[in-house]
């Protein structure tokens, strides 16, 4: 990646969404603005919010040099939609593109071994990411459970960006270590890859698709990121 880059990122994964823009100069990323997005209204603020923020870094659509995603999981509709304006980006423009999942953000952020989010329906996405392995999976409380919590037999901090989440877990588990932190963001996602957009480390746009994890074999999906 040539320094002085312009990047996008986009997550739409949330109830609330967000965009970031930033260039790289001398081996660092400058933050050059970032937007929310209002959960709900994606498909009608997005491709505005990207066009207003390159707008206010004086620049433009052409002036792009790659896009970051949060790819998900979370919203079905959001992750569609934010993905869909990304390769539409990506294929007009020639623009590499790299992805990241919210649970490793979230993890990355709270410095944790697990990161845990609500999927709703009575189910959490969980990532665990010890021991050298990553694995990303949709689970049922009772299935935390008969596991004997999420750490096991091994302590360690798990990340939580919604109080509902953390209360169900000290209650069900008893996790040793809870740790509370803001709900990931685009600008935590473009600080998070600038490493991956150096090591070349691109999706293929053609296939790019969400991770929902929600699915007949979301029980055993597992993934590196």
């Amino acid at each position: 990646m040539t320094e002085n880059a312009l990047l996008l990122a986009v997550d739409t994964c949330g109830p609330a969404g967000s965009i970031a823009l930033g260039r790289v100069r001398d081996a660092a990323l400058d933050l050059l603005g970032e937007a929310e997005l209002a959960g709900g209204e994606y498909a009608a603020l997005l491709v505005q919010a990207i066009a207003d923020l390159l707008r206010t870094a004086d620049g433009g659509i052409a002036d792009l040099a790659g896009i970051v995603v949060v790819s998900g999981p979370g919203s079905f509709t959001g992750i569609r939609v934010g993905l869909a304006t990304v390769k539409a980006l990506a294929e007009s423009l020639d623009l590499p593109v790299v992805t990241v999942s919210r649970l490793t953000l979230l993890a990355h952020l709270a410095k944790a071994e697990c990161a845990v989010l609500d999927a709703h329906r009575g189910q959490l996405y969980c990532g665990m990411y010890g021991d050298g392995e990553a694995r990303e999976m949709l689970l049922t409380a009772g299935e935390i459970n008969s596991m004997g919590g999420l750490t096991g037999e091994r302590p360690g901090r798990v990340a939580v960006c919604e109080e509902s989440v953390a209360q169900l877990l000290e209650e069900l588990c008893g996790e040793p270590e809870l740790v509370r932190v803001a709900a990931p963001t685009a600008v935590d996602a473009l600080r998070f890859s600038l490493g991956r957009w150096r090591a070349g480390e691109f999706a293929d746009v053609a296939t790019l698709d969400g991770f929902y994890l929600r699915g007949a074999d979301a029980k055993v999906a597992a993934r590196l990121d």
